[in-house]
């Protein structure tokens, strides 16, 4: 934990405007070093050992593609990720947190390296703030809505939106560009919200026929298909998870 203390120590506080902050209870508080550009995420304990992978490789290759340096401790799953004299990206910090956060949301690596692709976002939904009603059992209700019989609700989402998705906890993490996301988002909401399945599958159908087009002008506008980073691993046995 020393090393930790030392690295929130190099921490200023500060505002959303960038000025010293005052500490009051309602501000809204971030982290910054002189310098550096720097990230500070938490992710579940049962997930640390998926973000660092077999002997440390899942951290390193994300190490290495956004030439970031990440220092995680594995008994409370904080997560710090830094700039380094290498970091020429200036959104690489992001894009590591990105995908850390993707992992600690049930992702496996190879699915969450997705967001190195040029124009691919994530996206967390807590089920909590979606489900109407204080049912105890309706968390666990709705995860299984989410998911359908033996995953299948779970995997038509995925390939009508063409997102990836997550259920994990109290939460469904969604990886694809905004197109996608948005429609897999609202078919999850729907469902938590307790419409049919038929009828959000039926929404998926509608909104399929759109979303190839779309997703096309997307990354036109990005001036070309998902960069570097989109290469795809097939040896299973390279992931941790």
């Amino acid at each position: 934990m020393d090393e930790f203390e030392r690295l929130l120590k190099k921490y200023e506080r500060i505002d959303k405007d960038g000025r010293p902050a005052r500490g009051g209870r309602d501000e809204e508080i971030t982290y910054a070093a002189e310098g550096e550009q720097e990230e500070f995420i938490r992710i579940p304990r049962d997930r640390v050992a998926v973000v660092i992978g077999r002997k440390g490789q899942t951290k390193r290759e994300i190490e290495e593609r956004t030439k970031t340096k990440i220092e995680v401790d594995s008994e409370t799953g904080e997560v710090f990720i830094t700039s380094t004299e290498e970091t020429s990206d200036p959104l690489a910090v992001w894009k590591a947190r990105d995908v850390i956060m993707a992992i600690g949301r049930g992702f496996s690596p190879k699915r969450a390296f997705r967001l190195f692709n040029e124009g691919e976002v994530l996206e967390v939904v807590n089920l909590t703030d979606v489900i109407i009603g204080n049912d105890k059992n309706a968390l666990p209700r709705v995860r299984g809505r989410i998911i359908g019989r033996r995953g299948r609700t779970r995997e038509i989402i995925e390939e009508m939106s063409g997102a990836d998705v997550s259920v994990y906890g109290k939460t469904v993490a969604i990886i694809g560009n905004p197109i996608q996301v948005e429609v897999a988002k609202t078919a999850i909401e729907k469902l938590a919200r307790g419409s049919p399945h038929g009828v959000v599958y039926k929404y998926l159908e509608r909104r399929k026929k759109d979303l190839e087009l779309e997703s096309t002008t997307y990354y036109e506008a990005l001036e070309g298909e998902p960069g570097e980073f989109g290469e795809d691993y097939d040896d299973e046995d390279f992931w941790e998870d």
